[in-house]
């Protein structure tokens, strides 16, 4: 008890720079606070004495604003930092060396009875408001971004953003590069780092790159074709850099004006608004 106890805070001075000493750990750190009672909550469910430690789980959930249920499976050196609205479900189970931010939900998507929560393995890293939810896997060494929603399981080693959650793929260079950074300060804080790029934004990109790939083609094409006799139709392709979208908010289309529409509309209407 006393070595799990003395994992438990030495991952706090691991993952946690602002940690200075050991009792300032143990007195003022909720996450350690939550796992202390979840360990003897989940004592006391082994024993059968279930309305025992679903309400010392409650009273953990009143003292430190985390909720965890005293069924749920956590291996050794949890770390949960800040903590408050943290929430792991009954049949959730967490691997060895885990990191769970503030806002974090181990949430099922079923109301029936056996596995409905999420299994995550060794060394996962959860952001902060990120929610993992159903009977999904999430492999080790995991990094879940901020405000993240994985519904699907994820293999091994992966990096999860957005909503829903999507794998980011990184180039070999760029991936052992991070590695050895990611290596060198122990982990990912809050899942993600500011090199993590956007999946979506990703795949528009390429898709512009194909489609200028595409109209160069199409040009070499056409003019090949004139110089063998051949004619082209002359067509004319809408230029989109003058569409404008109009959306139904009043404010956002404010934004979508021209510059001069925006500088007629800052003037003054009428007297009323000159005197302001």
């Amino acid at each position: 008890m006393f070595k799990r106890l003395r994992s438990d805070i030495n991952c706090v001075f691991d993952r946690d720079p602002a940690a200075r000493n050991t009792f300032e750990v143990l007195t003022t750190y909720p996450g350690l606070h939550a796992i202390l009672f979840y360990r003897l909550a989940h004592v006391l469910w082994g024993w059968k004495l279930k309305w025992l430690s679903r309400w010392l789980s409650g009273f953990a959930r009143w003292f430190t604003g985390i909720e965890i249920h005293p069924a749920a499976k956590i291996g050794d050196r949890l770390f949960i930092d800040h903590g408050m609205g943290v929430v792991v479900g009954e049949t959730a189970e967490i691997g060895d060396d885990c990191t769970l931010y503030h806002g974090v939900t181990l949430g099922g998507t079923s109301w029936q009875k056996g596995k409905r929560h999420p299994t995550l393995g060794n060394g996962v890293v959860v952001g902060a408001g990120a929610k993992v939810l159903g009977p999904i896997e999430v492999g080790d060494n995991c990094r879940i971004g901020s405000n993240a929603v994985v519904l699907k399981p994820i293999e091994s080693g992966k990096t999860v953003v957005g909503i829903p959650g999507r794998v980011v793929k990184k180039s070999s260079a760029n991936e052992k590069r991070r590695a050895q950074m990611a290596e060198k300060i122990g982990f990912d804080a809050y899942g993600v780092s500011q090199e993590t790029p956007d999946p979506v934004e990703k795949a528009i990109y390429s898709l512009l790159d194909h489609i200028q790939v595409q109209d160069e083609k199409l040009q070499k094409l056409s003019e090949a074709l004139v110089k063998v006799g051949g004619e082209t139709i002359d067509m004319h392709f809408p230029d989109l850099r003058d569409a404008v979208l109009e959306p139904d908010d009043p404010e956002q289309a404010a934004h979508l004006k021209p510059e001069d529409e925006k500088e007629n509309s800052s003037k003054p209407r009428n007297r009323f608004d000159s005197e302001k």
